[in-house]
């Protein structure tokens, strides 16, 4: 067991210690390596260079991929140094130094592959930790088995482990390449997806509708086709697709229907741009700005700051109000009572004066007032007015004006009536019925009181 353990490579270098020949290995060995280590820096300051405008998510992707430079580069030049040095001399040495070059360098290439795909932001997941331990593991254990020389052996008992799946014999040599070929074929189709949706974001020639449409099935066709053929791959008839499909049709005509119509109301409105993201919308008496139009539901940031989740089927079956005409702009009104023995006009004109210079509220159209009514204790006046952004909130700016309106009206004399009350007490045969007039906090005690 044990020769066998050590039959290959460290057999060899246990042949050449001692020799000279081992001294030549390292000096060749050390001399590509430092050539590839300033291959490598060069490589990466170059790189480097043409990352600087990209995005964070590129970044973060970049270093896996500058990691796995010293080591690619230097298992090439080794390689080849390897292959002349053969016909001179043994080469157990930079044999052996070959394995962990090329296989540190494919688990940083497997990491830049997986944060380009796991990671949408720039920033570590949980599952991007998983697929590159697992990667880490099945790489190193690789290793290992070639320099031991045992891969072959290994091979092969896994080859003669034989189970049955359904109608199906499989081995775990064929379980395990099929698995591996699944998960490759659908690394590669998520980084041509993510790949290829970064660069129809990034072009400016396209609409931002049009832009989410052909991202979203692009990644879509080639999700479908990495199935296809990682099915294939694995030795499954694709065929029998078409009988899921058609009781996926059956299950998404009865059980489904409300998200399937969501799906497709979704496309409608990314294609015929009937909303587009930072329109001001009004649906079902939800007023907000259009912030996210996603596959099953559009986001809609309230004037109040809250944003909710409308299902794409109501955008595309309700009534729903453009305002996007408007910009951002939102309408808004101050309601006021002043008593009647105040001087109307002069009212009037103070509440167009309260809305000058208050942040946020547009001189054009320009603020307005309007006698509303004729209440039981006072005329009723509205100041008509429009504010600017009016998705960020509108509190701050109705505050602002109802605070100079108070001032102003307290300035100039006019005054805003109390709630007047009157209660009549009615006694008997011999008594005179009494009225009682209570105004203000007298009013409000009545008021409570009852």
């Amino acid at each position: 067991m044990e020769e066998h353990l050590f039959s290959h490579m460290p057999a060899d270098i246990v042949r050449d210690l001692g020799q000279p020949v081992i001294l030549w290995q390292a000096a060749i060995l050390l001399s590509t390596l430092a050539v590839a280590w300033i291959v490598s820096r060069l490589l990466r300051r170059t790189l480097d260079l043409r990352r600087q405008t990209r995005y964070q998510k590129l970044h973060f992707g970049a270093e896996s991929l500058n990691k796995a430079f010293f080591p690619l580069v230097g298992g090439v030049f080794v390689w080849l140094a390897s292959t002349i040095a053969a016909h001179f001399m043994h080469t157990s040495l930079l044999d052996l130094a070959l394995v962990p070059l090329f296989g540190i360098s494919l688990i940083y290439i497997a990491f830049y592959f997986a944060r380009r795909v796991f990671s949408t932001d720039g920033e570590a997941h949980g599952l991007l930790f998983l697929v590159e331990k697992v990667v880490s593991v099945v790489v190193w254990i690789g290793m290992v088995l070639t320099v031991m020389g045992i891969q072959d052996s290994v091979l092969a008992w896994m080859g003669s482990v034989k189970f049955r799946v359904a109608n199906a014999h499989m081995t775990l040599l064929s379980l395990s390449t099929g698995l591996l070929w699944v998960c490759v074929t659908m690394m590669v189709a998520m980084w041509l997806g993510s790949a290829f949706e970064d660069r129809v974001t990034r072009s400016t020639t396209l609409d931002a509708n049009l832009k989410v449409v052909l991202a979203r099935v692009g990644r879509a066709l080639l999700m479908l086709a990495a199935i296809l053929i990682s099915l294939s791959l694995v030795g499954i008839d694709v065929t029998v697709l078409g009988v899921f499909g058609g009781a996926l049709g059956v299950g998404l005509g009865f059980g489904l229907q409300k998200i399937a119509s969501n799906y497709v109301s979704g496309f409608i409105i990314l294609i015929d741009r009937s909303l587009r993201i930072g329109d001001t919308i009004n649906v079902t008496g939800l007023q907000g700005m259009v912030t996210q139009i996603r596959t099953r539901y559009t986001v809609v940031r309230g004037l109040d700051g809250i944003e909710a989740l409308i299902p794409n089927e109501k955008l595309i079956t309700d009534v729903v109000q453009n305002q996007s005409s408007y910009l951002t702009r939102g309408y808004a009104k101050a309601a006021v009572q002043i008593a009647y023995t105040s001087d109307l006009d002069q009212a009037m004109a103070l509440l167009a004066e309260a809305a000058k210079d208050v942040p946020r509220v547009l001189q054009e159209p320009a603020p307005t007032p309007y006698l509303t009514g004729f209440g039981p204790d006072g005329v009723n006046l509205e100041l008509g007015y429009w504010i600017e952004n009016a998705a960020q909130g509108t509190s701050g700016v109705r505050s602002a004006i109802n605070l100079n309106i108070w001032r102003l009206f307290a300035a100039n004399g006019i005054s805003i009536p109390f709630a007047q009350r009157e209660v009549r007490i009615v006694g008997g045969s011999d008594m005179l019925s009494q009225a009682v007039t209570l105004t203000g906090r007298a009013a409000d005690n009545a008021d409570n009181g009852a």
